[in-house]
């Protein structure tokens, strides 16, 4: 049965390539939602996989986005999480639900262009269940965006991964959207001593903004010396650059003997990161974060309220936003450190 609904839609053909496409949106399944987005935000992760450095992509032609805010419209069988009307967050996190198969969408030609279990880079989007959580009241549409991704990473980090005293010293290298993600929280928690390091020296700004005492352009960083020198001992860093340079400091950063480097984005698929093995003998730890182990049905509401009561300028990591059309300039923007967050309005089409 067709669904007579046609989306506005980026298409990604082929790797550096994205078209705008009118697309005919499939009926629904069983734990399929029917979501009208509203907005959708690009990450690295996005960026990576749109210039093709996460290898070999199957599945192309296919449609794009894996975070987003919208209203949904109509559910398919055996879904009882969301239900008509609802706001919800889409983000590529699995919660709680069914957990339903991609769809295929149909072209005026006949051809199909698949999607995952979320692609919200879509006027109308269906999704799987198990990717949607009902936004909390009070949840501004375009800052809901962030709570599919960059913000559950960030916060999910330090709330469910770092384990670490509130006088822990702390240093985050990358401060990007899952980077100010993870210092908001830290901050909203209380922990002090904390350090950043960016090669922006506008977003180094905003960290001292929130409170952030001691900050670095990463292009003065000497072989991790000045740092180490003027704070001790570290405990933890938090990577978010996703580049062998930066998980490499962070590992020369952290102290021996419990130090603990936790990263959250990875170089391009093929590439190796260089460490001592001597210095795992001597008790130093390093790890990656699948979306900082966070759970959406739990954390968006706690995270939302932790947030707001401590007064985080959520809407700062938005600052610009991009129509559909502009996809391929919001991913530039993004790549070139223009933007913390590219935010694409979606509720006037293309």
């Amino acid at each position: 049965m067709k669904s007579n609904i046609i989306a506005s839609a980026a298409v990604l053909v082929e790797f550096n390539k994205i078209q705008i496409e009118e697309l005919e949106v499939p009926s629904l399944g069983r734990g399929q939602v029917l979501v009208k987005v509203e907005y959708c935000g690009l990450c690295r992760s996005q960026l990576m996989e749109y210039r093709g450095f996460r290898g070999p992509d199957k599945w192309l032609p296919h449609l794009f986005g894996h975070e987003g805010y919208g209203t949904v419209l109509e559910i398919g069988e055996g879904v009882t999480k969301v239900s008509p009307g609802n706001n919800v967050v889409m983000g590529w996190i699995e919660g709680s639900g069914l957990s339903a198969p991609g769809p295929q969408y149909r072209r005026k030609d006949g051809s199909t262009v698949n999607a995952g279990q979320i692609a919200a880079m879509s006027t109308h989007a269906v999704v799987s269940e198990s990717r949607l959580t009902v936004a909390p009241a009070g949840l501004p549409p375009d800052v809901g965006v962030l709570f599919g991704c960059c913000l559950l990473t960030g916060a999910g980090i330090v709330m469910h991964e770092l384990d670490a005293p509130l006088d822990a010293c702390i240093v985050l290298v990358g401060i990007g959207g899952v980077g100010l993600s993870a210092l908001m929280t830290l901050v909203s928690l209380k922990y002090s001593n904390l350090i950043v390091i960016d090669a922006s020296q506008e977003k180094l700004e905003f960290a001292r903004k929130l409170g952030v005492k001691a900050t670095y352009l990463a292009s003065d960083i000497e072989k991790s010396n000045s740092v180490l020198q003027h704070h001790g001992d570290i405990d933890f860093v938090i990577e978010s650059a996703g580049r062998v340079e930066t998980i490499e400091l962070g590992f020369r950063l952290v102290k021996k003997f419990g130090g603990k480097v936790i990263f959250a984005s990875h170089p391009p698929t093929g590439t190796l990161i260089s460490i001592d093995p001597f210095d795992l003998i001597c008790g130093k730890e390093i790890r990656g974060s699948w979306g900082g182990s966070a759970k959406p049905d739990q954390d968006i509401p706690i995270l939302f309220s932790l947030l707001t009561e401590a007064n985080m300028p959520l809407k700062s990591l938005i600052p610009k936003r991009y129509r559909l059309s502009e996809i391929e300039l919001a991913l530039n923007d993004l790549e070139l450190g223009k933007v913390f967050r590219p935010l694409i309005d979606l509720r006037s089409g293309a």
